[in-house]
């Protein structure tokens, strides 16, 4: 039985779905529903993806989704569906390999057709409603796709058989094991310092993305071999960043990315995710150089978080929107002006320490930004200039504000409970592990029969859970404990591993799918190998497993990390791209690192030199004085003694001799 002739997105959980609920197109959400009635039509699939910060999504939805012509064709020639990227990251990956296999380049909206049993044949991405930018115009690709679609439906199918082929052996193929060896991560750091742009940071070229995997990779570098000049390409570019439009000077946090070459431009769009891995970064930075800036942007951004971004329950929200009032960057840009209104007297004093600039081209007002020496002369003059930065704040307040896709997702929200939970450690700063904590409670109160949703919107949840999910919450989990030293988080995480293994390994026991096993809309089951702007699936996996075998020493959790770190290798040697999460991943899996720290919990000296020297390899676990019960283990099976401070540092299998000395131990993390 067909669906109804008509928009069916008012009930979605997702607030990027329910923007388009009120367009004339007979939209339908990602559904077995969805797919048998375009079997039963006969009907090709028109398939757009998008996500609700993305601004030409928005282009192309009033242009064409809004437009009753354009519906008209739409409605009369194909089953619609259209998918929020971030609520179904296993379709999004599908088809966005689908496209590059095609030869085209991807980005979002992604405008994919489809046969009717979800095979790909053709696609691309934004497509003006009229022809210009060199494209053709939507109505006239809809109709000269339907007209292949008739004319050689055959041919079309059998293209589409194929290309979904190669999609599937790319995505979810297995390519054998690889022995982990220390060459990898120093060859990858190798090539991608080569891509470092050095008079500007970040890799060379515009537009220019944060890309946290590469600069994991490049840390990972300088920690285990003592490459400087990596820890340095990581440092110029968070500096060059962090002075650049990019990064919001009024209000904390980061945009996407920036459109130029030089960070000053951004795509306003701000994303969970991004802000996440800015933070740990930021941590790594300010401990091993203990310079301010990076102290005082993870106290603005988390400050912006905690804000701006808390839903209701307290975790955190997915994205702001680029536009407000329909002009991408209206919310955050400033003229001269404005400055001197809401500033006063005190407006040439901010004029000191920031600049407006309107590239050639720019079409909007001003943006802020800093060159080099303002940027450090800001930063040690912050106490006179942060009240003039609140008020500009409070009058930005006043404004439309952009929109906010309200939807937590775990996994975005493992991102972020763990980069709080652990700036919170490095920076004595309570109230930020209780907000992480609390992110983490509000999240694991919505699973159901223990399984994790994958979204939340308000009552509305999506079900079931993603790899990703229970990877990022078994890193948050140990991170909350590392914080707390509450065993009801490590319990958390061995819950999260155990419902992993339930619902996502692979028959042969090697590594694990991205859907579940009861997810029955994906048409390829895929694993989940290639980073994005985050690291991907399964290198979240290895690092889960990797950490919590290091925190329990579980023999049996350690050969499971380490046959899905073996077997994650494999599969990313034989890619060209996209892969430095799982290089990362295994890195710590080569070198997994403890400390146990055995102390006065009132009175330490230890504990605090463990939590300002953040390591992104090491598990910390503190045991007060005295304890018996729930002992950690060094590795051997080795239970330290607890009447006396003492700290055991281990790598793998070997633990250097007990230190009890404050400066000592931080010679030896520092080393």
């Amino acid at each position: 039985m067909t669906l109804p002739a008509r928009n069916l997105l008012a009930e979605e959980a997702s607030p990027y779905l329910r923007q388009h609920s009120d367009n004339p197109v007979h939209w339908r959400g990602w559904s077995p529903a969805a797919l048998a009635e375009a079997k039963e039509l006969g009907r090709p699939i028109l398939l757009s993806i998008g996500y609700a910060a993305c601004h030409w999504c928005h282009v192309m939805a009033h242009e064409s989704f809004e437009n009753d012509a354009v519906a008209a064709v739409m409605n009369r020639l194909y089953v619609n569906i259209k998918v929020d990227r971030e609520e179904r990251p296993d379709i999004d990956q599908i088809y966005m390999a689908a496209l590059h296999a095609m030869g085209e380049q991807g980005g979002w909206p992604l405008t994919m057709f489809l046969t009717p049993d979800g095979k790909p044949f053709w696609g691309g991405t934004y497509f003006p409603r009229e022809a210009r930018y060199g494209r053709p115009g939507f109505i006239q690709v809809l109709e000269a796709v339907d007209k292949a679609w008739r004319e050689k439906r055959q041919s079309l199918a059998e293209s589409a058989d194929g290309l979904t082929a190669h999609v599937e052996q790319r995505l979810a193929g297995a390519k054998g094991r690889a022995v982990l060896d220390r060459d990898t991560l120093a060859d990858l750091a190798g090539r991608i310092d080569g891509m470092i742009d050095r008079d500007l940071g970040g890799l060379k070229g515009a537009p220019k993305f944060p890309n946290a995997p590469f600069m994991h990779t490049l840390w990972l570098s300088w920690l285990r071999d003592g490459q400087a000049a990596h820890r340095d390409a990581v440092l110029f570019s968070l500096e060059k960043m962090l002075a650049g439009g990019i990064y919001d000077h009024v209000g904390g946090g980061l945009s996407r990315y920036s459109t130029d070459a030089e960070w000053l431009v951004p795509h306003f769009e701000k994303m969970l995710y991004d802000n996440a891995q800015l933070i740990r970064l930021c941590n790594w930075a300010y401990a091993a150089t203990g310079n301010n800036l990076f102290r005082v942007r993870i106290e603005e951004t988390v400050d912006w978080l905690l804000r701006e971004m808390r839903v209701e329950g307290g975790a955190f929200a997915a994205s702001l929107d680029a536009d407000s009032d329909g002009e991408e960057g209206l919310f955050y840009t400033w003229s001269r002006d404005e400055v001197e209104t809401a500033l006063g007297d005190a407006a040439s004093t901010f004029f000191r320490y920031f600049e407006l600039a309107a590239p050639h081209g720019w079409e909007g007002k001003p943006i802020i930004r800093q060159n080099e020496a303002q940027q450090s002369q800001g930063i040690a003059d912050y106490g006179q200039l942060a009240p003039l930065k609140a008020k500009l704040l409070a009058v930005r307040e006043q404004r439309v504000r952009p929109g906010r896709d309200g939807k937590a997702l775990t996994d975005w929200n493992g991102l972020m409970i763990t980069a709080v939970a652990e700036a919170g450690r490095s920076f004595g700063r309570p109230d930020w592990i209780e907000a992480a904590a609390k992110a983490f409670g509000h999240i694991v109160e919505a699973s159901q029969d223990r399984r994790l949703p994958h979204s939340m919107l308000g009552a509305k949840k999506l079900f079931p859970a993603l790899s990703s999910d229970y990877a990022a919450m078994t890193n948050a989990a140990i991170a909350l404990f590392e914080a707390t030293g509450d065993p009801v988080y490590s319990d958390r995480a061995r819950q999260f591993i155990g419902e992993l293994d339930r619902w996502h390994p692979d028959d042969d026991k090697t590594g694990y799918w991205l859907t579940a096993s009861d997810s029955g809309d994906v048409p390829i089951r895929i694993r989940g190998d290639v980073d994005e702007a985050i690291p991907s699936a399964t290198s979240q996996v290895v690092e889960a497993l990797v950490r919590l075998s290091s925190l329990t020493g579980d023999l049996d959790l350690w050969d499971k990390a380490w046959t899905t770190a073996e077997h994650a290798m494999g599969r990313a040697s034989q890619q060209a791209y996209g892969q430095a999460g799982i290089v990362n991943a295994c890195a710590l899996a080569l070198e997994p690192l403890k400390l146990i720290i055995i102390d006065e919990p009132e009175s330490s000296s230890l504990v605090p030199v463990a939590n300002r020297n953040p390591d992104p390899r090491r598990v910390d676990i503190v045991v007060p004085i005295g304890t018996e019960a729930n002992r950690p283990l060094l590795p051997g099976g080795v239970l330290p003694p607890t009447d006396k401070a003492g700290a055991w540092f281990c790598s793998g299998q070997v633990c250097l001799p007990a230190v009890t000395d404050a400066g000592e131990l931080e010679k030896l993390l520092r080393r």
